[in-house]
């Protein structure tokens, strides 16, 4: 497997910012969607922002928790998916898992923790 890298986690107060980024070591075809996942002790894990290929454009899609206030984005050459996360809150603290699917398999990046200071 080809694996997504993924940095820009850390520790950060109520109300802060962080912007994740997740890119491949090689490119990769056939996209169809990118997508941020996270998974917070206790609790089940679920997609918070996906982009998904949709006609001649993307669309994007936010789990109700965090609209508003994450955003998901790419680069020009599509090689590298952020995500923008503002007014962070407490239970926003997780591990953060970015994945790209493609038409053959998933693409999974390592985790990165995000802890919000209480």
């Amino acid at each position: 497997q080809v694996p997504l890298v993924e940095s820009g986690g850390g520790l950060v107060q109520p109300g802060g910012s962080l912007r994740l980024s997740c890119a491949a070591s090689r490119s990769i075809s056939s996209i169809y969607a990118m997508g941020w996942y996270r998974q917070a002790p206790g609790k089940e894990r679920e997609l918070v922002a996906a982009i998904i290929t949709a006609g001649t454009a993307s669309t994007t899609d936010y789990a109700d928790s965090v609209k508003g206030r994450f955003t998901i984005s790419k680069d020009n050459a599509e090689n590298t998916v952020y995500l923008q996360m503002n007014n962070l809150k407490p239970e926003d603290t997780a591990v953060y898992y970015c994945k790209w699917a493609t038409v053959d398999r998933d693409y999974w990046g390592q985790g990165t923790q995000v802890t919000v200071s209480s």
